[in-house]
């Protein structure tokens, strides 16, 4: 479930709630009972590290052609469907 943030205009009490998408939005502080309006706040999580999007999301450099089979070429290769053919 999403974490929200509210503000109180009375009594200015800045406060969280676990809320789900399908509840409706918080309407009173819990401190002084006066109104409350959302904040906007920044994401709690980050995605950091190599991954998907420096690894080619997005990336103009195209990927290396697969290299020819050996079995094709008289060779043999364990897990090449090639060299299981008769």
């Amino acid at each position: 479930m999403p974490m929200y943030e509210y503000r109180c205009e009375s009594c200015e009490n800045q406060f969280e709630l676990r809320q789900k998408f399908s509840d409706p939005p918080a309407s009173e502080c819990p401190e002084c009972g006066g109104q409350v309006t959302k904040l906007i706040s920044s994401a709690a999580f980050a995605l950091k590290g190599g991954g998907w999007h420096s690894e080619g999301y997005g990336s103009t450099a195209k990927s290396a052609p697969p290299a020819a089979c050996p079995a094709a070429s008289g060779g043999g290769c364990a897990g090449c469907p090639s060299a299981a053919a008769p």
